[in-house]
């Protein structure tokens, strides 16, 4: 939000014009002119009777007035009094009471009257009173016994001072008395009770009247209260009376409301026109009554109506006549009403409607002066002529009265004179003092020649030129030096000379000339007018949301007139900064670092200039986590439920979503706080469930949109009443650990779901499908019981019910465990094994019975392990691997075997004990498979036109070889590849010389081994042949030679640039093939399989040694 202000020549101007409006007559004081008075005392002017009475009358006048004064209505000589001076050039009084005169000897209606050739002006009648603060005159004081609950008025009656005394009530310790709607001071001053209470006993009820004027204070003596209770006073009368008399004092009982004041039905009140209205009632009842106040046939005034005292005093202020009529105070509470009308009259001192002014005329012109004053009653206008009654004043023939007006015909210099307009009624009067100068004067301008004025455009300017003469002249205004004169819409022309331009611009700056004419002269003025660029804040401070000890920031951008200097200021909710460092103002920012709390408010940015100002503001809200709840209060309470009730802390700006409540149980986990419930953030009580034989203590945590607040502080405690255990243990198993007995277990119930003190357990079994009876023990507050000499794995029925000393929980239900299990009996018969390629296998085996298994069937595990490879013997490292098929499987899958390969498998059933007996080994053979990649490829012994190759057998024939396949060809400078020549190798051949090739070539070569199942993956490499023989001969007789020497280093400098260059590419992702890689063969023979049908086991994998041939 932005709010503007313009200043200087707008309307600090306009203030300057309406003050200029209406003195626009005053005569310049150099010219002859009645008295005027210019100030005087108050009407009703009360005095500190210690100090010196000073009483002021002061006035102005050509030539200057002389004083006397009336006291009582007779002349007041001061000359004969020596306490009495009057200041030199005044008429002010000085009466000295501080060296020894008496403020009351003076007490008195002092008027002053200043006189000139002219005429005589006369001040209001002024009274003089000194104040009073009278003591307290002494009386005995009884102590006040009252009943509980009945009312009570202490009374102050303080002494009559002047003016009346402020009241109030203390204690001896000078505390004031706490009010409330049940206890308040009345407007006389008096304390009333409502109701009293027993805490309203004690003996130092004090009322105070303070007298501001002689700034002194006057103490009642003491009063004592002594409140009875209804059971102290039935102890006292049973104290008293015999056994066989009846007594007892009633309850305290509750009353409907009574008026303690005013008293009756109705009352009546005068005030006086633009007074403050008071209007009081107050109550006595139990409960204690509620006062509510209306207007009867209308509206109380808005804006204007005011409630004090707990709503027992109505206030209006500045009444008016509109304000009579009659207003109904209604006291209630629960058992019914009172009410009072008070019929309130609206009279009123007299004020004015037209209040005459000076006049000031030339010879021969008319004139008026014209007294209008209103009031209730309707005040009587009587004239004054230099103060003397008109009536019987010196004839004027140029006047003539007219009630409330005097008109005035061809005036000459004789008519000059002051008059007085008097009004009055029965409240008040009113006096004002007019002057007729007659006076033959040329035009004067009163401004200043040049004047500059400064005004913002699109604002008003107003251009000055004060005036006098007599007759009154007649103003021009013109623009520039021979500019025309000024007319039209777009100027105001006011009576006092004043030009104002409504909405100036900038083209309305220059130069402005005044002309001020009358018979006898004519005079002018020049004023000078600039018209600025407003000042505009372009980027204003904008709302703010922060989290309590962040930091924030408030930008104020602004853009102004050149010629202007502006200065920014920042206010806090209308208040200076706080002196923090903390608060960093900038050219065009203010930034608040580390904020708290106490910064939440409204910031404004103010730009002053000499000539306007220009404001924008921003709220901060600082937001936080909630302060934790307090005044938890426990109601309600029963064995099951309680109701827990609590105040909110403050929610720091950020509203409470929820609240969370938690409980503490002192009984079995003191300190650990649990979670019980939860509520929204407008809910300040919850109904909780409770547990037998907790002692619960709650807390609640508030929760708004920043946090969770602190815990609030703990509840009172509460225990509830033991009772039998609500629930039985859960997760009952019964699983033997050993074939001959049953442990049954449970999950323990917690001391908080115990119910009550001694907590144990009845654990039940019996054989299931056996027409047994319940076996039953009673444990200690346990987890486990063990039953032994069972049959092994046999199902049971089992249950465990909680006991406490109060009684049982319910019937628990049954669940099903078996006895122990034993390894099972025998092996899974009928094993097969079906090949299906030289590296996967399929096993067969029929289900052992279930009675064999005893225990839960887990599933068959299939050992296998390789034997022998059937295409070498040698010892090797033998591991026994093992799959596990889940379930009552019949088959399985075995991967991942070697080709031609001698095998050897057996089967076992497994249970929760561990695996039975191993069915009888069953041998099988992997066909042959494509061998592995040759063990290795050396090239050595290269010549003009030969290599010679060596290489190692596949590590992994798979098979019987039957040939070795080589590949190759030659590779050339641009690294194509040339044509592919073949050769078939036999198995039996571990080198290889091959002829007739190209000399100094390179050349790849490709190589793998075959069996009669297909070739194996392939191993490559590369060699080059050498250069010819007399070309190296030549080549060594040119090394020799200087100048090939430096061929030589330019061209491996050359080759170096090139390799940079080539490597830059390839980083940025060219390629350079230097050497194709070969994608190794996948194993045709091995399939996908499916991993989630349970046809390929768990694999483990057992190492041993075997000497078996291979």
């Amino acid at each position: 939000m932005m709010k503007k202000k313009i200043i200087s020549a707008s309307k600090a101007s306009l203030v300057l014009l309406l003050c200029q409006m209406l003195s626009a007559l005053d005569v310049p004081l150099d010219l002859s002119q009645p008295p005027t008075i210019t100030q005087q005392s108050p009407k009703d002017y009360i005095v500190d009777p210690r100090e010196n009475i000073v009483i002021q009358c002061e006035a102005k006048g050509k030539p200057p007035p002389s004083f006397s004064w009336t006291r009582n209505g007779t002349h007041f000589d001061i000359d004969k009094d020596a306490q009495v001076t009057m200041k030199p050039n005044s008429g002010t009084l000085v009466i000295n009471i501080m060296n020894g005169g008496k403020a009351e000897a003076y007490e008195g209606v002092y008027q002053c009257t200043a006189r000139n050739e002219r005429g005589a002006a006369i001040s209001n009648n002024i009274v003089i009173r000194p104040s009073r603060s009278p003591l307290w005159t002494k009386e005995k004081l009884e102590p006040n016994q009252v009943r509980e609950g009945d009312s009570l008025v202490l009374h102050c009656r303080p002494p009559v001072g002047l003016p009346p005394p402020i009241i109030f009530w203390m204690d001896n310790a000078f505390q004031r008395l706490p009010q409330s709607e049940r206890v308040s001071q009345g407007l006389n001053g008096d304390l009333y009770f409502s109701n009293v209470q027993p805490e309203d006993t004690r003996e130092d009820y004090i009322c105070y009247a303070r007298f501001n004027h002689t700034q002194t204070i006057q103490q009642k003596q003491p009063i004592s209260v002594k409140v009875f209770s209804m059971d102290s006073l039935n102890d006292t009368i049973a104290a008293n009376l015999s056994d066989t008399d009846i007594y007892g004092a009633k309850p305290v009982t509750e009353r409907q409301p009574v008026l303690l004041t005013p008293t009756g039905s109705t009352s009546t009140k005068v005030e006086l026109r633009g007074n403050v209205l008071l209007l009081e009632c107050i109550a006595a009842g139990l409960p204690t009554p509620v006062i509510r106040w209306i207007k009867e046939g209308g509206e109380l005034p808005a804006n204007r109506t005011f409630f004090e005292n707990f709503k027992k005093t109505l206030k209006i202020v500045d009444v008016s006549e509109a304000d009579s009529g009659n207003y109904k105070c209604i006291a209630r509470n629960t058992l019914g009403s009172a009410h009072h009308v008070i019929s309130v009259t609206v009279k009123a001192a007299p004020y004015w409607i037209t209040a005459p002014r000076n006049l000031v005329l030339s010879p021969g012109e008319d004139g008026t002066l014209i007294c209008r004053a209103n009031g209730n009653p309707k005040p009587d206008i009587s004239w004054l002529a230099n103060g003397v009654p008109i009536a019987i004043a010196p004839e004027d023939p140029s006047r003539k009265v007219d009630g409330d007006t005097i008109i005035f015909s061809q005036v000459q210099e004789r008519s000059s004179a002051v008059y007085q307009c008097n009004a009055s009624n029965e409240y008040g009067y009113l006096l004002a003092n007019a002057f007729v100068n007659v006076l033959a004067e040329p035009p004067r301008i009163l401004t200043a020649a040049n004047k500059l004025y400064q005004v913002i455009a699109d604002s008003p300017a107003l251009l000055d030129c004060a005036y006098f003469g007599s007759p009154k002249p007649e103003i021009e205004w013109f623009k520039g030096v021979k500019g025309s004169i000024l007319r039209g819409n777009e100027y105001v022309f006011h009576d006092n000379g004043t030009l104002e331009i409504p909405v100036a611009q900038k083209d309305s700056s220059g130069t402005y000339t005044c002309v001020a004419r009358n018979e006898l002269g004519k005079i002018q003025n020049e004023v000078q007018l600039e018209v600025k660029d407003p000042t505009m804040i372009i980027k204003q401070p904008e709302y703010k949301v922060i989290q309590r000890y962040g930091q924030v920031s408030f930008e104020c951008i602004i853009k102004h007139d050149s010629t202007l200097l502006p200065t920014v200021i920042w206010l806090k909710d209308n208040g200076e900064l706080p002196g923090d460092e903390r608060f960093l103002v900038g050219k065009d920012n203010l930034t608040i670092m580390n904020v708290t709390d106490k910064d939440d408010g409204t910031y404004t940015c103010i730009v002053n200039t000499t000539l306007d100002s220009v404001s924008a503001s921003a709220v901060l809200t600082v937001v936080a986590r909630p302060n934790p709840p307090f005044d938890l209060e426990l109601t309600g309470q029963l064995e099951r439920s309680v109701e827990l009730s609590w105040v909110p802390g403050d929610e720091n700006n950020s509203p409470i979503t929820n609240f969370v409540i938690e409980y503490e149980d002192g009984l079995h986990e003191p300190g650990v706080w649990h979670h019980q419930t939860e509520v929204p953030g407008t809910q300040t009580t919850v109904q909780l469930k409770l547990s037998p034989y907790v002692n619960y203590s709650f807390r609640v945590i508030a929760v708004n949109e920043i946090g969770r607040s602190q815990p609030s502080e703990p509840s009172e405690q509460y225990l509830t009443k033991s009772a039998n255990p609500d629930e039985n243990p859960p997760n009952v198993q019964g699983i033997g650990s050993e074939p001959d007995n049953l442990v049954i277990t449970w999950e323990s119930l917690t001391g908080f779901q115990s119910n009550g003190p001694g907590l144990q357990y009845k654990v039940s079994w019996r054989q299931k499908d056996v027409d047994d009876e319940w076996t039953s023990v009673i444990v200690a507050n346990v987890s486990k019981y063990i039953v032994s000499g069972t049959p092994t794995f046999v199902p049971y029925e089992i249950k465990v019910q909680a006991l406490n000393d109060l009684g049982y929980a319910p019937e628990p239900s049954e669940v099903i465990g078996h006895s122990g299990e034993d390894l099972p009996m025998v092996a899974p018969g009928n094993v097969q094994v079906h090949v299906i390629n030289s590296t996967l296998a399929k096993v067969h085996w029929d289900t052992v019975p279930l009675k064999t298994v005893r225990g839960h069937l887990q599933g068959y595990k299939v050992y296998y392990w390789k034997v022998q490879s059937l295409s070498r013997r040698s010892k090797r490292h033998v591991e026994k691997k093992i799959l596990t098929f889940r379930g009552n499987k019949t088959f399985g899958m075995l991967p991942g075997l070697e080709p031609y390969s001698s095998y050897k498998l057996n089967v076992r059933v497994v249970n929760g004990k561990g695996e039975g007996p191993a069915s009888p080994d069953k041998v099988f053979k992997t066909p042959e498979g494509v061998p592995s990649s040759p063990s290795f490829l050396k090239i050595t012994n290269p010549t003009l036109d030969s290599l010679t190759l060596e290489w190692g057998s596949p590590t992994h024939p798979n098979g019987v070889l039957t040939s070795y396949i080589l590949k190759f060809q030659p590779i050339n400078n641009t690294h194509e590849l040339g044509p592919l020549v073949e050769i078939r190798i036999p198995a039996n051949e571990s080198s290889l010389i091959l002829k007739n090739l190209n000399y100094s070539t390179r050349y790849k070569f490709y190589f793998n081994a075959q069996t009669s199942v297909g070739s194996g993956s392939q191993i490559t490499e590369e060699a080059v042949t050498i250069m010819d023989e007399a070309m190296a001969s030549r080549q060594v007789d040119i090394a020799t030679q200087g100048w090939f020497i430096g061929l030589m280093c330019a061209v491996a400098l050359l080759i170096l640039i090139l390799l940079i260059v080539c490597f830059i590419r390839r980083n940025k992702g060219g390629k350079y093939p230097v050497k194709e890689k070969e994608d190794a063969h996948a194993d045709p023979e091995i399939q996908p399989m499916k991993e989630d049908d349970g046809t390929f086991g768990e694999y483990r994998l057992f190492s041993f040694v075997s000497s078996a041939p291979f």
